[in-house]
């Protein structure tokens, strides 16, 4: 409703379907440019792609909900993917678009009724684990192994220790971009855009602060879990299983991903913790 001189006219307001859909296309645009700009650094294992823009549909799933999220993302993480392909990518369509519209659908569903930062730290572990699993495994074993026909030479115990490695990796390489960069995006969010965002969400991002300590140990937790999995790595059979299976440059790089990841994981935790004591 717009007041000229006295006269009021009646706007019309955009629908509910209408936002949906330019929300979606937001979303889907913005994470397919930001995956692009990361979409050549593989994990360890030698695909598998280095992924901070998941702050995008994270974002997308606090303050609009879980189908914009949702749909975005798998949007979004084909856009990219075929991009970098130069072909519509059939891996992207067997496992990376379901993953990523289940991880961020589910994501937006959890946070859909009552906001709280620490629910949306328990919610970014639960969804980052669940997503990468489900595309891990997709990938593995539907793509790799059943649409291409390769890996048939490793035991089922590698193709797990396989599928398991690249949920790890990709959960330790997203969890402090969510954690540490969405935040102050919801924040601005709620400022400089109130009527877009969520009642809820914009009382709890505005007016509190993340949980010190869940925050930390949300980190720190991780963080010590990869530093023993990269010594387990180094020192004990499971570096001589991955080195038979894969090779030594990958038991080499699994080794210094863990120390480093968890290195990097812990260190952040440890400073929150020290910090919130001083």
């Amino acid at each position: 409703m717009v007041d000229v001189k006295g006269f009021r006219i009646l706007m019309p307001e955009p629908s509910r379907n209408s936002l949906t859909a330019v929300a979606v296309a937001i979303c889907a645009a913005l994470y397919a440019a930001g995956s692009f700009t990361t979409a050549y650094i593989p994990s360890p294992w030698g695909f598998g792609q280095f992924r901070p823009a998941v702050i995008i549909p994270a974002f997308f799933a606090v303050v609009y909900g879980p189908i914009p999220a949702g749909v975005g993302a798998a949007l979004g993480t084909l856009i990219c993917d075929s991009l970098k392909h130069g072909y519509l990518y059939p891996g992207s369509l067997i496992a990376a678009v379901p993953g990523n519209f289940l991880g961020f659908y589910l994501f937006g569903y959890m946070l859909r009724k009552r906001f709280t930062w620490g629910r949306f730290i328990l919610t970014s572990h639960i969804t980052l684990i669940l997503a990468n699993l489900v595309v891990a495994f997709l990938y593995v074993a539907f793509y790799k192994l059943l649409y291409l026909g390769q890996l048939v030479e490793l035991s089922v115990s590698a193709l797990v220790l396989l599928v398991l490695g690249l949920t790890l990796w990709w959960f330790v390489t997203m969890l402090p971009f969510v954690l540490i960069v969405t935040p102050p995006l919801i924040r601005a969010a709620s400022a400089a855009f109130p009527s877009l965002v969520r009642e809820d969400v914009r009382l709890h991002s505005l007016e509190e602060e993340l949980p010190e300590r869940e925050f930390a140990l949300s980190m720190v937790g991780p963080g010590v879990l990869m530093l023993l999995l990269g010594a387990l790595v180094y020192y004990s059979g499971l570096g001589v299983f991955i080195a038979g299976y894969f090779g030594e440059t990958i038991q080499q790089l699994i080794t210094l991903m863990s120390i480093f990841s968890g290195g990097v994981l812990t260190l952040i935790g440890s400073f929150v913790l020290v910090k919130g004591k001083i």
